[in-house]
Parts: C-alpha cells; sequence; structure tokens
C-alpha cells in the first residue's frame, strides 16, 4: 500500500510540474503570436492610411 501511496503521490507531482512548464510555455507561444498579429494589424493599417493620403493628393 506505500508503495502504491508513494507512486501516486511521484506522479501527482510530475504531472503538476508538467503542466506549470507548459504553462509558461503556452503564454510565450500567446504572446508571439499576438506581437506578429500586432504587427501585421499595424502594417496593414499603415498601407490604408498612405493609400487614403495618395488618393486624396489626386
Amino acid at each position: 500500500m506505500d508503495s502504491l501511496t508513494t507512486f501516486l503521490v511521484a506522479h501527482i507531482g510530475q504531472a503538476d510540474a508538467l503542466l506549470m512548464e507548459s504553462r509558461q510555455a503556452v503564454g510565450l507561444v500567446a504572446a508571439v503570436l499576438a506581437a506578429i498579429l500586432a504587427g501585421q494589424l499595424g502594417w496593414h493599417g499603415t498601407d490604408r492610411l498612405l493609400a487614403r493620403r495618395e488618393s486624396a493628393d489626386d
């Protein structure tokens, strides 16, 4: 019975550590994706703004 309890406690501890590490990795991936999307949105918005200014000059 003690070996089963030890096994379960060790297994739960490893699963908890893995979840904590994966949470940090998921947060990092989400931050990178948010930065990429913000860059794309900024680039697209700048292109539209310049296109409007050029058409207003004509």
